[in-house]
């Protein structure tokens, strides 16, 4: 191993305060490193729908000493209500059921209460360039010549792409996106709406064969609810549908003779501003690195939510390759990172070949067998999900440096 301390810390650039972005910025800094963010929003994102912290991943927020304050944030939803076409009840069923979560050790947050934890860490550590990012990248020298898009222009000796699933980062180094998107074969739009249903630390769900929508209260009072509506598309939309209202209009049709409250949730997606769209898919990459840039969390290997490991995998992701870094050179660090990393990665992508979508079944078969498990209460996840969420010891890397 090469000892790579010296009397200058190394200088990095992480694009993007992300759950990666910030947490390798975290560990970046105690391994000491000077560490700079650039994230193209204001501040730090609040907001958005709730996300599981699992196995691994709650020994890496453990040792970063915010473990209690996510404890204390921890959602602990109650029931989860599955119904039918015309809104009948199929199953009421404890969530751990469905998940396969691990009762009194799995966390569910709202993700602004993990990135605000997750800031709260290192924000008088590093240095936070908000409302910018990177334009250019030059790696021709013996650093990464980077421009930002508000015209500065610095050298770091490191550059990591912590920028989410439709990564420039990654777009940059490696090509567009599509020469690495495996698309799972459903669209979804989440958004926020009124509660007006009474809900309260549940989540219900209305299904159809390749349909969904779903309300979710995370709180006992919540004036509003998250709105969820996925359905199954064969092929990928993104092409024809570029805009929001065209994204809304899509969404539309799909639902346009749905029953339930889905109307209703229809009329509010239209006047949502929070709306977020997407496809379900991951990023399966040969490399995570090149030359002095590396990437991390969805920007490397995105899971998609059909897993509920893309959070889990970006803390796990962002402690691996700090810690890989720490007392050796980039070359070395990074094929650490990758090999130590990527066989816990590719594990908890292949559960979406383990059952990782039966909760959104495109068949009425398939749908009716799903109906029966629930009713049996036969949890939906099995011990393969439960496995690959602890299939990485962390490694100390502390006790190297």
């Amino acid at each position: 191993m090469t000892n790579i301390h010296s009397t200058r810390k190394r200088e990095v650039l992480v694009s993007g305060a992300s759950v990666a972005g910030l947490a390798l910025a975290y560990w970046l800094n105690r391994h000491g490193f000077a560490v700079t963010v650039v994230e193209k929003a204001a501040t730090v994102r609040n907001g958005g729908y709730p996300i599981d912290v699992r196995g691994t991943a709650l020994d890496v927020v453990e040792r970063m000493g915010i473990l209690p304050r996510l404890r204390d944030a921890h959602v602990d939803l109650r029931r989860m209500t599955f119904l039918d076409e015309g809104g009948g009840q199929v199953a009421s069923v404890r969530p751990g059921t469905v998940t396969g979560d691990t009762e009194g050790r799995d966390l569910e947050v709202r993700r602004g209460d993990l990135s605000e934890a997750l800031h709260a860490t290192v924000r008088h550590d590093a240095e936070f360039l908000f409302g910018d990012s990177i334009d250019v990248l030059d790696q021709s020298g013996d650093g990464v010549d980077v421009t930002f898009r508000g015209g500065a222009r610095r050298t770091f000796d490191l550059v990591f792409g912590a920028d989410g699933m439709h990564s420039r980062t990654r777009e940059r180094l490696f090509g567009p996106e599509h020469l690495f998107d495996r698309y799972l074969g459903y669209c979804f739009a989440v958004f926020t709406m009124r509660n007006t249903f009474g809900l309260s630390r549940e989540l219900v769900m209305w299904n159809t064969p390749g349909r969904a929508a779903a309300l979710y209260a995370t709180g006992d009072d919540d004036e509003q609810v998250h709105a969820f509506l996925n359905f199954a598309r064969p092929r990928r939309p993104f092409d024809e549908f570029p805009t929001p209202e065209a994204q809304r209009d899509l969404v539309a049709s799909v639902f346009a003779d749905a029953g339930w409250e889905v109307p209703g949730m229809l009329a509010a997606m239209r006047e949502a501003d929070d709306l977020f769209f997407d496809t379900v898919a991951q990023i399966r990459l040969p490399r995570w690195s090149s030359g002095r840039v590396a990437l991390v969390g969805d920007a490397a290997y995105a899971p998609s939510f059909l897993t509920g490991q893309g959070t889990s995998l970006a803390l796990v992701g962002a402690y691996m390759l700090a810690g890989s870094l720490a007392n050796q050179d980039h070359a070395a660090g990074f094929a650490a990172y990758e090999r130590d990393t990527r066989a816990f990665v590719t594990q908890n992508q292949d559960l979406v070949d383990e059952g990782g979508a039966t909760l959104f079944p495109t068949t009425a078969e398939a749908l009716e067998q799903r109906n029966d498990r629930l009713r049996g209460l036969t949890t939906l996840r099995g011990a393969e999900a439960v496995s690959a969420h602890s299939a990485l010891t962390l490694p100390d890397f502390m006790s190297l440096t």
